[in-house]
């Protein structure tokens, strides 16, 4: 290797990964989890991008209790290392014989630098004051949806990105499905907006996985509305704004699963204005986690109606059919997340969207590293700058929900960026 390529990967940002649950390592409550993501999703794409050789050799789990640790490093070395003879070593924090450390990222973060990669898969409360740790510490931060809980901390977020000129993403994934991606180009060509109605759901099983915040940091439109959301906000982009909001919510499944009374099902609506023209356009999100076991883990879907034709997709049937003695019959969608190894052994994922999101996540923080300004991003990728009024959307149908099914209207500065939500008086 040439001293230019030495000083190259040398270069290469390091990671560290905030949360240790089911999304990053697969691993939960002592063992692997049930449901379509058992080898989890990020811990395993940057494992793979450190064998790539497209990040540092640098690769951090951060959570609030060391005593899961042994167990989760055997679960990824069975599931990940020997599974594909990929290298799974990484540091984790805290140490293996704390019980219990909400801090323990503000430790973790001292052993990296600028410029390194934050990835924050934590509870939905707890996201604000990481990610401006991360920030103030000068690192590119990729986090799971939502970025935050309120548009004010969301402002607050990106006005810190800016300040210390740092990339703050949201990863909202499914702008890498590529049916998903063609059907937001496509439109672009339908005119002004009219109708829109997306529903997606998990099964109440999964309920037991996330009783540890479930109905309590967060709620199910948080944690599955928020994807539709931002594909409806990414295709309207520059076109229509939200003017209002309500919200309605169903009970019962989630208080007799894990006894805590929060909504089963919520459906947030909003009139849209199509900028130009002033016309209406309404939308409904909804989102679930009380439905049975079906043949996909996650039903999600969406129909979008312009004034010039429209457009339907069912996420999670794409076709693909298999059926097992052991699993029964299952609708897959490898184009997500694909565990099954290629004819060599090795880890055959990276186009899987899933995957792609981090990837594209990782060579944009390099770009900045290398003289790229973070905005130059704002086109295309979910920053913080272009998934602001889906927070807005977000927390005001939360509002709308502690309010009785109240109008929550959105307010806009001289840019059309969300600034404010007001409840609208009876």
């Amino acid at each position: 290797m040439s001293q230019e390529a030495k000083k190259q990967k040398l270069d290469l940002p390091n990671a560290i990964l905030f949360g240790t649950g089911e999304y990053t390592t697969g691993y939960v409550h002592g063992g692997q989890s049930k449901s379509d993501k058992s080898a989890g999703v990020v811990g395993l794409v940057f494992f793979d991008l450190r064998h790539r050789g497209l990040m540092g050799s640098r690769i951090g789990f951060c959570g609030t209790s060391g005593g899961k640790f042994p167990g989760m490093r055997k679960h990824l070395q069975a599931n990940i290392g020997d599974r594909y003879s990929m290298s799974v070593d990484c540091e984790t924090y805290p140490s293996d014989d704390c019980k219990r450390d909400v801090n323990a990222y503000k430790t973790a973060l001292k052993s990296y630098k600028a410029g390194d990669i934050a990835v924050i898969t934590t509870p939905d409360d707890t996201h604000f004051d990481i990610t401006m740790a991360c920030i103030e510490h000068g690192m590119h931060v990729m986090c799971t949806k939502p970025l935050v809980k309120t548009l004010a901390q969301h402002i607050e977020i990106l006005a810190a990105a800016r300040k210390h000129n740092v990339l703050v993403c949201v990863e909202y994934h499914k702008r890498y499905d590529p049916i998903y991606r063609d059907a937001v180009n496509r439109i672009q060509g339908l005119g002004d907006f009219g109708y829109f109605s997306s529903y997606m759901s998990q099964p109440k099983f999964q309920l037991q996985t996330f009783k540890s915040w479930a109905g309590k940091s967060s709620d199910i439109s948080y944690y599955l509305n928020s994807h539709h959301i931002d594909i409806h906000e990414w295709a309207l982009e520059g076109k229509a704004l939200v003017r209002r909001v309500n919200a309605m919510g169903s009970n019962g499944v989630v208080k007799k699963e894990i006894g805590v009374d929060a909504e089963d099902t919520i459906t947030v609506c909003a009139e849209w204005e199509n900028i130009e023209s002033k016309n209406k356009g309404i939308a409904n999100y909804t989102s679930s986690w009380a439905t049975p076991k079906t043949d996909v883990h996650s039903e999600q879907r969406f129909f979008y109606m312009g004034h010039k034709g429209q457009a339907k997709i069912d996420q999670c049937h794409r076709g693909f059919f298999l059926s097992t003695d052991e699993d029964g019959h299952a609708s897959i969608n490898p184009l997500y997340m694909r565990y099954t190894p290629d004819k060599k052994g090795n880890y055959d994922g990276q186009s899987g969207y899933g995957y792609k999101s981090f990837e594209v996540f990782i060579k944009a923080a390099r770009e900045c590293r290398d003289g790229a300004k973070p905005t130059e991003f704002d086109g295309d990728l979910p920053t913080a700058a272009s998934t602001l009024l889906g927070t807005a959307i977000l927390e005001a149908g939360r509002m709308s929900l502690d309010n009785e099914g109240a109008s929550i209207t959105i307010q806009y500065n001289a840019n059309n960026e969300p600034c404010g939500l007001t409840k609208v008086a009876v």
